[in-house]
Order: structure tokens, then C-alpha cells, then sequence
């Protein structure tokens, strides 16, 4: 194979300082055992919480507004229990994108989703996962550390969390080891307004994300929210911020990734990691 990734990219690979940034299409194809396809999309999710109907179109716009409606009706458990059903109590078949990408040296990954692939493909491997949390009852911290030894979890603080682990950054939750979300138009707004203060992540991490460039792998940038969590999360790039692959990309998009310092590339995600995985055969050969 010929890669056709730029020299920039490999570099930072290969210094260590890129940091790939999971996006819902990474999930494409990845289903249970009766062939249902895990929802992971805005439009997919809203249909799944809502039994499979659609909702109104100013609520179809986006997840987070209406998780924000189902919760003002049932109530926020009812959000979470959907969450639950769908990402903790669901098997999964494993993404063949997440074991791939879990072959690789990454120091730091973003993890867009909510589904447990990454951990699970981690699942032998000591790291330290970041989960951002919203409306917490006291302080102004909108995360939680959990320190995975290679066997589980276990909660810990900025004090004793050991931050030269491999860092898995959750911002918008998981269910493992604890059902922690950022679902409605509430909880985003809370959650974005503290990591634009600098609270929606550990100051270690604030430290560590220094000149880091970013790879976005199967994001879609075509919605304000992601747009949003993007900007503050990739604050202090490097030079350019990162990379990203975005089939058809919209004029919002491209506008948004060139004012970030993003170059656009002619790839699909799974192509980007096909060649990433070559040259670190190349380099380890």
C-alpha cells in the first residue's frame, strides 16, 4: 500500500503527539447478533428512544433536543435508561475500526460516542478514562476519573490519578464503569459552559493536550454541538490543529475545520487507519 497520508500526520503520529477524535460513523456496521445496527447517529438515536417513530421535525434536528424533550416528559432517568439499554445492556459485536485502532501506541484518544468499544478493546490494558459529567450537585468539576489497572475500575481524583496512563476522554459519557451522560440540550449547555471556563477536563490534561495535534476520524461537523465541544477541546493545537476525514464534506464544515487549522483529507476513516496501521508496520519492520 501506498500512503497517502501527509508527512505532517505521520510525524505526529510518530512523535506521539496526535490524538485521534472518534466521530459516530467509526461505528458503521457494527451490529448485535440478530443484525440490528447499533444507533450512534443523532437521527438514529432519536429514533431508537422513540421506539422507532420520528419525532417532530424541530426535534429530529438533533439528539440533544430531544433527549431534552423526552426528559422534561418522563424525566431525566428515563434519558439514561434508554442509554443504559442501548450501549450497556446491548452485546455488540466487536468493530473490527476500535481493535485495529486499540493495536497502536495512542497516548491520548476522544471518544465522541457513548458505546464501550474502545474500553472493551482496552479492557487488558491499564488507562485512565476521563468521563465529562453535567449538573452535579457542588463544585464546578465536569468530569470523573476512573483508573483501569488491566483487570477494572477504579474511582479516583486528580490527586491520584496516574496521568502517564494512555487517557481515554469520554466527554459526552459512557456507561462503564458508571451510567455518566451528557444527553439533553441541559446537560450540554451546563457541560460547555464549564469547559469553556476550563472545568469539563483535569488541569493535568489541560497541560498534557499542549501542541497536540488532532486527528477526527468519522466526525461529522454539520451540527453546532460537536462544533462547540471540537473548539474547546483542540484549544492550544499544534501547527496545523490536526486532520480530518469527513466524507462530503458540507461548506459549514470545511469553513469551520479551516478556521480551526484542520487540513481536509480525501479519506474515509477506515482508509486513514489502514494506512496509518502500514506505516507503523513499516516503521516497526
Amino acid at each position: 500500500m501506498t500512503s497517502t497520508l501527509p508527512a505532517s500526520l505521520v510525524a505526529a503520529i510518530q512523535s506521539g503527539r496526535c490524538v485521534p477524535v472518534l466521530g459516530h460513523q467509526v461505528l458503521d456496521g457494527v451490529t448485535d447478533s440478530n443484525g440490528k445496527t447499533i444507533p450512534a447517529d443523532s437521527d438514529s438515536l432519536i429514533l431508537a428512544m422513540n421506539n422507532g417513530r420520528p419525532m417532530a421535525p424541530k426535534l429530529m434536528y438533533e439528539f440533544p433536543r430531544a433527549a431534552m424533550n423526552i426528559e422534561l416528559k418522563k424525566g431525566r432517568k428515563a434519558v439514561t435508561r434508554f442509554l443504559d439499554t442501548t450501549y450497556r445492556d446491548t452485546a455488540w459485536k466487536e468493530s473490527d475500526f476500535h481493535r485495529q485502532l486499540a493495536e497502536l501506541d495512542w497516548g491520548y484518544l476522544i471518544d465522541m460516542n457513548r458505546d464501550t468499544q474502545l474500553q472493551q478493546a482496552w479492557s487488558n490494558k491499564p488507562h485512565l478514562l476521563i468521563v465529562g459529567v453535567a449538573r452535579i450537585g457542588g463544585g464546578t468539576a465536569r468530569y470523573r476519573l476512573f483508573q483501569h489497572d488491566g483487570s477494572s475500575y477504579q474511582a479516583v481524583d486528580d490527586t491520584t490519578a496516574d496521568f502517564s496512563l494512555p487517557l481515554l476522554f469520554k466527554p459526552v459519557g459512557t456507561p462503564l464503569p458508571e451510567s455518566l451522560y451528557i444527553a439533553s440540550d441541559a446537560d450540554y449547555v451546563d457541560y460547555l459552559t464549564e469547559l469553556m471556563g476550563g472545568f469539563g477536563m483535569p488541569p493535568a490534561l489541560k497541560t498534557y493536550r499542549e501542541g497536540c495535534q488532532y486527528l477526527l476520524l468519522g466526525l461529522k461537523l454539520d451540527r453546532d454541538t460537536p462544533r462547540m465541544l471540537i473548539s474547546d477541546m483542540v484549544y492550544g493545537a499544534g501547527n496545523p490543529a490536526g486532520w480530518a476525514c469527513i466524507n462530503n464534506p458540507t461548506g459549514k464544515e470545511i469553513k469551520f475545520l479551516e478556521r480551526q487549522g484542520f487540513e481536509l483529507l480525501n479519506l474515509t476513516h477506515q482508509e486513514c487507519l489502514a494506512q496509518i496501521l502500514e506505516v507503523s508496520r513499516e516503521c516497526c519492520a
